[in-house]
């Protein structure tokens, strides 16, 4: 690679001593461009050196003896992805393709959160402060007797993690004394923290949590209780989590609220099994009654993600209403006045809603699916499909690009219109001639992979046209994964009142996730102010609970 290189007169030692000051206080512009330099320099070499083995390990040693993201602060820009791509691939500009993968698929780069989590991560945990048991500020250094110690503001850390049931139990054994002539029983007191109920609320978002956030089924959380000696049977464990949905409702109705006034709407759907359901179609086969015009037998699982602001809410609706009429019904609550908002969903008609003229959407469709067409068919056709995902890869570098600069959603769309819309136009040409001049079989699956792009064309370039258009679907698609655990590990609901409260747990759930609360904790503090919530609901969101619960 030949590009030119600025000669840059600064000595090893120097550029170590910019380091240092880099963990200790910003740095001067001349040192950040000190560094920015040196680090371009050293890339540079790189990509000259035949072995990068072990000039990258040099770099790894000069570069990240600080702190990596010291190091991305100051540098900034693009050398901030020289700086990722050198610590994920160890080898700087690499483009994480394999050479015999022509859809360019595979990847090099290791998988985020695969490793250690600082104590900065359990933000659960119980915090122990210990002291020094024989120093104290102002003292003498007991090491060199001259200097004065002072306190660190960072102590040192360790992370003792400790087993137990996810449910324990306590068995209070209260005293008591019988008269000997009239035989009257007296009975100690219980204490206070007993309460009137066999559970607390901690108990009850536990088994909501595990049942519903992680996909643990009833009966299997019953043999891990009884294992540990605290039988938990899964008709009780049923009963916590319905007693707890009454007290959770106002909340989940509001977080429904609160969602349709997003600014953009994702929506999908997964099949969901209710045995309610399938029983009485199967007592109207029998009793040989002829169901009802346009009646629906199957049951589905939506998943909607509204983006409002800087914040996304989940949302789960499990029923016999396909994802379309879901949203539709979420949107009615929408408020008037608002803009219409973007709908973000593949291309299957059931997932459009019908709406009155009066409320309407911008409707967009997922460019992962339309690109997953020709993930399927590249092994036959490897050569066509190659230049249809370098598109892609292309549009979705730019998009990434424009995330990682922060850019509004306005600058995202000058940027995409500058940057993208002439490869889609590539594409849009491709496409057409590869059927026009008939150098693809049109039945063939590359044939039927370009009909399935040409015919949604306009609500695929939707980001080429609207601010704030996302790329894809994958935000539907990943809050549906949760609903699709449960399934594979729960098989079905039984009752359409579990469905119903299923999503409420799981909505709430996930919410908090995407706004980095604390789903168990935000469960709890629900069923703890039930008065407060059903009052003024909109103060307990997982984004605003800890605010209300403060004042």
């Amino acid at each position: 690679m030949n590009r030119p290189v600025e000669r840059l007169e600064i000595s090893m030692e120097e550029l170590e001593d910019i380091l240092e000051r880099a963990k200790t206080g910003p740095l001067t512009e001349e040192e950040c461009a000190k560094l920015h330099k040196a680090f371009e320099t050293l890339m540079y070499v790189t990509d000259l050196v035949g072995d990068k083995d072990t000039t990258i390990a040099r770099l790894r040693k000069i570069l990240f003896g600080a702190s990596t993201e010291k190091i991305r602060n100051v540098l900034g820009g693009e050398s901030s992805k020289a700086v990722s791509s050198v610590e994920k691939t160890g080898e700087a500009g690499s483009a994480g393709k394999q050479p015999d993968d022509p859809a360019g698929e595979a990847s090099q780069e290791k998988p985020k959160g695969h490793g250690r989590n600082g104590a900065e991560a359990f933000t659960g945990a119980r915090r122990v402060c210990v002291e020094h048991g024989s120093l104290k500020p102002g003292q003498r250094c007991p090491k060199c007797g001259k200097g004065k110690i002072y306190r660190i503001k960072e102590p040192a850390v360790v992370v003792r993690i400790t087993g137990q049931a996810p449910l324990e139990a306590t068995v209070y054994e209260m005293e008591r004394w019988r008269c000997n002539l009239c035989g009257e029983v007296f009975t100690a007191e219980a204490p206070e923290e007993v309460g009137p109920a066999k559970w607390d609320e901690a108990a009850a978002s536990m088994v909501g949590l595990l049942k519903y956030g992680t996909g643990m089924p009833f009966h299997r959380l019953e043999q891990l209780q009884k294992s540990l000696g605290i039988p938990l049977p899964a008709s009780t464990q049923w009963q916590m989590v319905k007693e707890a949905a009454e007290a959770i409702e106002p909340a989940w109705e509001e977080l429904v609220r609160e969602a349709a006034q997003g600014e953009v709407l994702h929506n999908d759907d997964t099949t969901a099994v209710i045995l309610e359901t399938i029983r009485e179609r199967r007592k109207r086969e029998q009793a040989e009654e002829a169901p009802e015009p346009g009646e629906r037998t199957g049951t589905f699982t939506t998943g909607i993600v509204s983006v409002v602001g800087e914040r996304r809410i989940a949302l789960f609706l499990t029923g016999h209403q396909h994802a379309g009429e879901n949203l539709r019904d979420v949107l009615l609550k929408r408020a008037a006045g608002l803009p219409a908002p973007i709908q973000m969903c593949d291309g299957l008609a059931r997932n459009e809603p019908e709406l009155p003229e009066e409320l309407q959407v911008i409707l967009s469709n997922c460019n992962a699916h339309a690109r997953r067409q020709y993930v399927d068919v590249a092994s036959r056709f490897p050569e066509e499909c190659r230049h249809v995902l370098e598109v892609f890869r292309d549009v979705y570098h730019n998009d990434a690009l424009a995330r990682h600069r922060g850019m509004s959603p306005e600058e995202r769309l000058a940027f995409h219109q500058a940057q993208s819309a002439a490869r889609m136009e590539d594409l849009w040409r491709w496409m057409a001639e590869q059927l026009d001049e008939k150098k693809v079989e049109p039945n063939s699956g590359l044939g039927e992979a370009i009909r399935y792009t040409q015919k949604r064309w306009d609500r695929l370039t939707r980001f080429l046209e609207v601010p704030g258009v996302p790329l894809d679907n994958n935000a539907a698609e990943r809050i549906l994964k949760k609903a699709i655990l449960s399934r594979k590990n729960s098989y079905f609901y039984k009752t359409s009142r579990g469905a119903h409260v299923g999503d409420m747990f799981m909505s709430l759930i996930h919410t908090a996730e995407l706004v980095n609360a604390n789903p168990f904790d935000y469960l709890t503090e629900l069923q703890k102010h039930i008065k407060e919530v059903k009052i003024n609901p909109s103060q307990w969101m997982p984004w605003n609970y800890r605010e209300t619960m403060k004042g």
